[in-house]
């Protein structure tokens, strides 16, 4: 008995300590108007870390990524 209750506990132990991939949007807009969007499947973290590599300024020309 106890080394199936300690098995279970384990098994939750490992599972609440893992990193959660789910699907992300990254929307971009470009001057303020909708230019697209990507599905990004990953922790929040780095797909908040991918969506930001799409953030630009070019002559003036803002380009802004955010996750949704």
């Amino acid at each position: 008995m106890k080394k199936i209750l300690t098995l279970c506990l384990a098994v939750v132990l490992v599972a609440g300590l893992s990193s959660c991939k789910k699907d992300y949007t990254c929307t971009c807009t470009v001057g303020g108007t909708a230019a697209g969007s990507t599905t990004i499947n990953d922790t929040k973290k780095n797909a908040k870390e991918k969506c930001d590599e799409g953030d630009q300024n070019v002559l003036g020309i803002v380009s802004e990524c955010e996750i949704e």
